[in-house]
C-alpha cells in the first residue's frame, strides 16, 4: 500500500522530490526509496553510518520528520547542489566594483538553488556625491533593479526560480522610495522587501517625534517618525509589502550577538542571518504525533516528540558536513557556527486533534508548552552532540550563556551547556512548509491555521478529459474517517475566519521558544480599516514578535480562496477559471494551425524566423509549440534550447502567458535596439513580443501586457466566486499568501523558491 494519504501528496513527491535520471526515468521507485536515500546520505558522515541509517529512516518514515525541500530532493543524488535552502549574502560595499562582485556571488548562489537575502542599506543614497567621478550616486533602488533582472535569468537547481529578500534600514535616506518601490507592479518582481525597524524608531513613532534619515554620519533630512511609519503601513495595506522586521529585537535575542550582527534575512523572513549565513531547515510534523486524535484521551506524545527532535537535530547537524556550498565563505560560516533551524508543521491540525481552537488563549498556552518542549529537546540533543563531536568552533560558554535566547532557557539546560558546550549555535526556526506539508498529506503549514478545509483540484488527462480531485486538510480527513458526515465541531476554524489578533497571539506564543524567527502570515479581511490594520503591527511589536507579515486581499494583491465558517468545504476556486495542470503533456496531433513571423535584429546578418503552432481545445485556440530558426549558426544552440523549453511549457497547459513576460524582461548588457518605434532590450525580448502578438491575434490574450482574454479550456460558470492569482507553474487560480510567501495550493509552487 502507498504511504501517501492523498493523490496530491504523491504528485508533489513525483514532481519535486523523487530522484530521477535526466531523461525522467525514476531512480526512486517508491517514497521509501526516497527516505532510504536521504537517511543513507546523512548517515554517511557518521563514524559508524550503519548505526544511524536505520534511526534516520525511522524519523523520516510516514512523514514524521520533514527535512526542507532541498535536502529531500538533493541528499544522496550526488548532484552538485546545495542542501541549504537560502543564504544571506555578504555586506554590499559602497563601491561599483564591490557591488558587482556581490551580484556575481548572488548569481552563483542562485544557480545552485539557494534563495538569498541582502541588506541594501550599505549603498549610498540617490544624489549623494561619488568621489573621483563627476556624477551623483544612483542609489540602492537602481542596483536592486539590476539584481532583479539577474534573478530573472537564473533558473535555479531543481527548476525553481531564484528567490530574494531585500532589506533597508528605517533611517536610510532612500527609505521612502524603498517603501513604495513595489507599487509599480512590474518592478522588483523577484524580491520580497522588508524594512529594518529599530527600537529607537518604534519609540519615536509612539512619541510622535522627528526622525533623522542618515548615511555615513550625514543627516540628509528629517521626517516625522509616525508619518514614515504610516507610509510603511499604507504600502503594506495596499500592496502587501514591505514586511516589517524588528531588527534590534532580532540582534538582542541572537545567541551569537557576541560575534555577529544581523542586517538581513532569508527570502521568507524566518531565518535572520549574518553575512554569508545559510539556513538549514527541517520540520517536526506534529499532526503525526497526536495519540487518540479527537478522542477523550487525545494528546501529543511528548516522549515520541523528544526522541524525534533528538534524531532530527543529529540529521540536520550532519547536513552541514554533507552539503556543498556555492561559495567558500558560506561553507566557512556554516562550519564555524553550525546553526540549524528545526521547526514544526501541522501545529493547527494537532491543536484540532486535541480539541483546541486555533487562536484561543488555551491554544496559545498549549503552543507555548509544545514549542518549549521542542526547544529543550533540541538544545539537550545538541549538548549530547557536543560531548561526542565537539562544540561549534566559536563557542564561548560565558558569552554564549549571557546572550540572546539563552537568557530565558531552563537552568538545567544552561548548566549542561556550561559543562559540555553545545554543537549548534542556534537550533529553532519556523520555516515556510507549504510544499512539504502537501507532500505529507496536506497537513496545516508551519504554525499557520488550516487555510481551507477542502478544495477541488482539476487535472487534465492526455485524452483531453478532466478529473477532479478533492484536496482535504489532514485533520479534516481524519475527522471524516472517524466520524463520517458528522458536522465539524465549532473549534474548527480557518485562516479567513480568524481575527488578525488571534494570528498575532499564536505567533507571539511560538516566538518565545524560537531562537531564530518565524515565517507567518497574518490574514486580514479586505474590509479591515487602516487604523485596525496598523494596530495589528503594533500588537506584534508589543507582544514580542521579531517581525510582522500581513496579507489583505484587494484588487492589487488579488483575492484568495475563501472559506465558509459554517461549511465543512471551502467554496471551490472559480470553476470558470478552470485553468488546469496537465498530469502529462498532450500528444501532438498530426496537423496544427500556425503562423510564421520574421524578426530582423539590427546589425545581424540573418533574420530569425519564429513559427508558432496552436492547438484547439473545446473550441478555443491556445499555443502548443514554437520553432525558432536562423541561418546564423551562432544562434543555433540557444534557439534550439529555447524552442524546446517554450514548447515544453506550452504543452503543460494552464496560463502560459508568463513566458511572454519572462522573455520581454530579458535585457542584453551589450544594448538593445529600436524596432517599430519601440526600444527592445534584447533579441529574446523581441521573440517574446512576437509570441505575445500571436497570442493576442488568436484570442489567447486580451492585449499587450494583459492576461488571458478567455480561458481556452473551459466555459465560465461562476463569475462571483473569489479566487487567487493564477499559478505560474500549473496555471490554477490557487495562489495563496502563506507563511509570508505566495504559494500554490494545487502544485506547491512557491514564489520564495
Amino acid at each position: 500500500m502507498s504511504r501517501f494519504t492523498a493523490p496530491i501528496a504523491e504528485q508533489i513527491w513525483d514532481m519535486k522530490y523523487r530522484f530521477k535520471q535526466a531523461d525522467g526515468t525514476a531512480i526512486d521507485k517508491t517514497v521509501e526509496d526516497t527516505w532510504r536515500r536521504i537517511a543513507g546520505s546523512l548517515a554517511s558522515v557518521e563514524a559508524d553510518p550503519a548505526a544511524w541509517e536505520g534511526k534516520f529512516y525511522d524519523a523520516l518514515e510516514d512523514f514524521k520528520y520533514l527535512p526542507a525541500g532541498r535536502i529531500t530532493a538533493g541528499a544522496g543524488t550526488e548532484r552538485s547542489v546545495t542542501l541549504f535552502n537560502c543564504f544571506v549574502m555578504g555586506t554590499i560595499p559602497d563601491s561599483m566594483g564591490g557591488i558587482f562582485d556581490m551580484l556575481k556571488e548572488a548569481a552563483l548562489t542562485m544557480q545552485q538553488g539557494g534563495g538569498i537575502g541582502y541588506d541594501f542599506s550599505t549603498i549610498r543614497p540617490k544624489g549623494a556625491g561619488v568621489k573621483g567621478v563627476a556624477a551623483d550616486a544612483s542609489g540602492p533602488l537602481s542596483f536592486m533593479d539590476v539584481w532583479d533582472s539577474m534573478c530573472r535569468t537564473i533558473m535555479s537547481a531543481g527548476s525553481r526560480r531564484g528567490a530574494m529578500m531585500a532589506t533597508m534600514r528605517c533611517d536610510h535616506p532612500d527609505i521612502e522610495d524603498f517603501i513604495t518601490a513595489k507599487s509599480d507592479a512590474a518592478r522588483l518582481r523577484m524580491f520580497n522587501v522588508s524594512v529594518l525597524v529599530t527600537d529607537p524608531f518604534m519609540e519615536a513613532v509612539k512619541a510622535d517625534k522627528p526622525w533623522d534619515l542618515v548615511f555615513d554620519g550625514t543627516v540628509y533630512r528629517t521626517v516625522q517618525a509616525r508619518e514614515l511609519w504610516d507610509a510603511i503601513m499604507q504600502s503594506t495595506y495596499d500592496y502587501a509589502e514591505p514586511g516589517v522586521i524588528f531588527i534590534d529585537r532580532i540582534n538582542a535575542a541572537n545567541n551569537l550577538n557576541y560575534v555577529e550582527t544581523i542586517a538581513a534575512t532569508n527570502p521568507c523572513g524566518e531565518q535572520p542571518l549574518p553575512p554569508y549565513g545559510a539556513c538549514l531547515l527541517g520540520s517536526i510534523n506534529m499532526a503525526r504525533l497526536v495519540s487518540d486524535p479527537f478522542g477523550k484521551a487525545a494528546q501529543l506524545d511528548e516522549a515520541a516528540l523528544i526522541d524525534l527532535v533528538g534524531t532530527a537535530v543529529r540529521m540536520m547537524d550532519n547536513v552541514v558536513d554533507a552539503s556543498r556550498f556555492p561559495l567558500e565563505a558560506q561553507a566557512r560560516e556554516a562550519a564555524a557556527k553550525r546553526r540549524i533551524g528545526l521547526g514544526v508543521t501541522g501545529l493547527a491540525d494537532a491543536l484540532l486533534m486535541v480539541g483546541l481552537r486555533y487562536g484561543s488563549d488555551e491554544a496559545a498556552r498549549q503552543t507555548d508548552r509544545w514549542l518549549h518542549a521542542i526547544a529543550r529537546a533540541a538544545y539537550l540533543a545538541s549538548v549530547d552532540l557536543a560531548k561526542e563531536k565537539g562544540a561549534f568552533p566559536l563557542f564561548d560558554a560565558d558569552k554564549y550563556l549571557a546572550s540572546g535566547a539563552m537568557m530565558q532557557m531552563d537552568e538545567d539546560v544552561r548548566d549542561a551547556i556550561r559543562e559540555h558546550g553545545i554543537r549548534n549555535a542556534l537550533l529553532t526556526s519556523i520555516a515556510p512548509t507549504g510544499t512539504i506539508s502537501l507532500y505529507a498529506g496536506n497537513v496545516s503549514s508551519g504554525i499557520e491555521p488550516v487555510f481551507a478545509y477542502a478544495y477541488t483540484r482539476k487535472v487534465l488527462q492526455k485524452d483531453g478529459s478532466r478529473t477532479e480531485e478533492e484536496v482535504v486538510d489532514y485533520a479534516v480527513q481524519m475527522w471524516r474517517d472517524t466520524f463520517g458526515d458528522a458536522e465539524l465541531p465549532d473549534y474548527f476554524v480557518n485562516a479567513q475566519t480568524l481575527a488578525p489578533t488571534d494570528h498575532v497571539k499564536m505567533q507571539a506564543a511560538a516566538q518565545k521558544w524560537v531562537d531564530s524567527s518565524i515565517s507567518k502570515t497574518i490574514n486580514c479581511p479586505e474590509d479591515i480599516s487602516f487604523e485596525a490594520f496598523k494596530d495589528v503591527y503594533m500588537q506584534a511589536w508589543d507582544t514580542g514578535c521579531k517581525g510582522c507579515t500581513t496579507y489583505r486581499p484587494n484588487d492589487v494583491t488579488g483575492s484568495v480562496l475563501s472559506v465558509s465558517e459554517a461549511s465543512e468545504d471551502a467554496p471551490q476556486v472559480d470553476s470558470g477559471a478552470d485553468v488546469v495542470y496537465l498530469s502529462e503533456p498532450l500528444d501532438r496531433p498530426n496537423e496544427l494551425e500556425g503562423q510564421t513571423y520574421k524578426v530582423k535584429w539590427p546589425d545581424s546578418e540573418h533574420a530569425i524566423y519564429i513559427t508558432i503552432n496552436d492547438i484547439v481545445l473545446n473550441g478555443h485556440r491556445r499555443p502548443f509549440e514554437v520553432f525558432i530558426n536562423s541561418k546564423n549558426m551562432e544562434h543555433f544552440a540557444w534557439t534550439v534550447a529555447l524552442t524546446r523549453m517554450i514548447s515544453a511549457v506550452f504543452r503543460r497547459g494552464g496560463d502560459v502567458s508568463f513566458v511572454v513576460e519572462e522573455l520581454k524582461a530579458v535585457f542584453d548588457p551589450r544594448g538593445g535596439a529600436w524596432m517599430d518605434g519601440k526600444y527592445i532590450p534584447s533579441m529574446l525580448a523581441a521573440i517574446g513580443g512576437v509570441i505575445e502578438r500571436h497570442m493576442i491575434a488568436t484570442g489567447f490574450l486580451e492585449g499587450e501586457g494583459m492576461g488571458l482574454k478567455s480561458d481556452p479550456q473551459a466555459q465560465v460558470v461562476n463569475l462571483d466566486a473569489p479566487r487567487g492569482k493564477a499559478c505560474p507553474s500549473c496555471g490554477q487560480f490557487d495562489m495563496q499568501m502563506q507563511e509570508g510567501c505566495m504559494t500554490c495550493a494545487s502544485c506547491g509552487h512557491s514564489k520564495c523558491g
